[in-house]
């Protein structure tokens, strides 16, 4: 199991970038996401829209205690992990972290209370540099699965996308 906590949503300053976070995560094959912070029935909306239209499984889930929320997940066996860049070297630690069955990844939006660090097993960093956590969750869910995200097929879709040169190829099922 594969899950993404997305820290301090903010409805006002971080709607477009909380989605993008969400479909990147269904899109490299986690499981489930979580958001705290500001409750927004629209980003659920929008995600569950996408997982219905391109097929799934996966959810979005409101959690109103982050930390507690951690703190449980770890008391129940999953593996705790906070991208930042101040943390380790992905490629130091991925394989560690692949032998774990449940994985919960961390990432942040404002700054990150030092609670969250102090609660994961690894704080890991996608290149040590400032950049988006679109980006470094990216990256780090596609060396956790071994670049699987290429070739997954979504149960339940009804629509699929086919790779083409020069345009877009939608194709509906029916």
């Amino acid at each position: 199991m594969i899950e993404v906590l997305r820290l301090t949503h903010r409805i006002r300053r971080d709607p477009r970038l909380s989605s993008h976070v969400a479909l990147t995560a269904r899109a490299f094959l986690a499981d489930k996401i979580y958001y705290s912070g500001d409750r927004d029935s629209k980003f659920e909306s929008s995600i569950n829209n996408t997982v219905n239209r391109f097929g799934g499984p996966f959810e979005i889930l409101y959690v109103e205690d982050a930390l507690k929320f951690v703190k449980k997940r770890k008391e129940n066996g999953f593996l705790i992990i906070h991208t930042t860049m101040y943390g380790l070297k992905l490629d130091g630690v991925i394989n560690k972290i692949k032998a774990s069955k449940n994985i919960l990844i961390i990432i942040g939006s404002e700054r990150v209370e030092p609670g969250f660090y102090e609660l994961s097993d690894y704080n890991v960093s996608v290149t040590n540099q400032p950049h988006s956590e679109v980006a470094a969750l990216a990256v780090f869910l596609h060396m956790l699965k071994n670049g699987e995200e290429f070739d997954h097929k979504f149960k339940d879709s009804k629509l699929t996308i086919n790779p083409d040169k020069a345009g877009k190829v939608v194709v509906e099922k029916r």
